[in-house]
């Protein structure tokens, strides 16, 4: 994938740079890798030219001809890229829906390639009338800079859109009594004490599953009620739905002396929640405070 590229900017001429998934690639931004949903196709790699460029359409390679004032502009390793923040919404005003780009941004944010409010900024500046602003903008109300994984927001979109349910927090550590850190859920509702965790294919896995059955037992003696979404429930979500009402209900029974939990951080807990705080952090506390992060694409 670096290779590509690499090929890609040797074809850029006096001006442009690397943009989108190939950028924010080329920064650290692992869960870019220009393979499409099946795992195998491979992605054309993006090119910002500008207007009056004399490069060509070529197999492997998009070429975008919008304006690339020099402010959009970088080198990293001596290629020329876009800045994160034009990478990224040069894919989310691509993307097929909202959602798609929310996830896109939460992918760079997972990186700390980009901030909400740089997002904001930018496309209040730089995008007005722009095509696909208007995905931009509707994705506003489902960013996060805390998503884990790429599921996260959609179960997010699926717990608050489809489901009615108040907007969840994401990936907050939860304690017991004792400051003791429980677990991590996926999505956590602070008011109810309801939880959510995505499941892939990987939880069917004999240690993960046993990993999951145990932090499940730990939730639940807290006094936390975890639901799960699964994959089916992506293009099917009425079985996840009715599974987190069923939650509410539950947690609405619970007397407040069995709510054993807290979300307030011990003062030894380093907090990692947003992108300001995590580009904030020391070598060492990136070691210790971040090795929930994939380290590979």
């Amino acid at each position: 994938m670096q290779q590509r590229i690499v090929e890609a900017a040797a074809l850029l001429h006096a001006w442009g740079g690397v943009t989108g998934w190939a950028g924010l690639s080329w920064l650290g931004g692992i869960w870019f890798n220009g393979l499409g949903s099946d795992g195998v196709t491979r992605a054309p790699v993006p090119l910002a030219v500008g207007q009056n460029h004399p490069m060509a359409e070529q197999a492997g390679f998009l070429v975008s001809n919008a304006g690339v004032p020099p402010h959009h502009l970088m080198r990293s390793d001596g290629l020329r890229l876009t800045i994160p923040v034009r990478s990224v919404t040069f894919e989310m005003r691509r993307a097929r829906t909202a959602l798609e780009a929310a996830k896109i941004f939460a992918m760079a944010a997972y990186s700390d390639l980009v901030a909400i409010d740089e997002l904001i900024d930018f496309t209040h500046r730089e995008l007005n009338a722009k095509t696909g602003v208007g995905t931009v903008r509707a994705a506003l109300a489902f960013l996060t800079e805390n998503a884990w994984s790429p599921m996260e927001p959609e179960m997010f979109h699926h717990w608050v859109v489809t489901a009615g349910c108040p907007p969840p927090l994401f990936n907050v550590p939860v304690f017991d009594r004792y400051g003791r850190h429980v677990a991590t859920p996926d999505l956590f509702d602070p008011t109810s004490g309801v939880c959510g965790e995505y499941q892939g294919d990987v939880h069917l896995l004999r240690a993960q599953r046993a990993q999951d059955v145990g932090r499940e037992g730990g939730v639940r003696r807290i006094g936390l009620d975890p639901v799960t979404m699964i994959a089916a429930d992506r293009l099917a979500p009425a079985e996840f739905v009715q599974r987190l009402h069923d939650a509410y209900a539950r947690a609405a029974r619970l007397p407040v002396s069995e709510r054993l939990w807290t979300i307030q951080q011990p003062s030894w807990w380093i907090d990692t929640s947003t992108v300001a705080r995590r580009r904030a952090l020391t070598e060492a506390q990136r070691r210790v405070a971040l090795s929930w992060r994939r380290t590979a694409a």
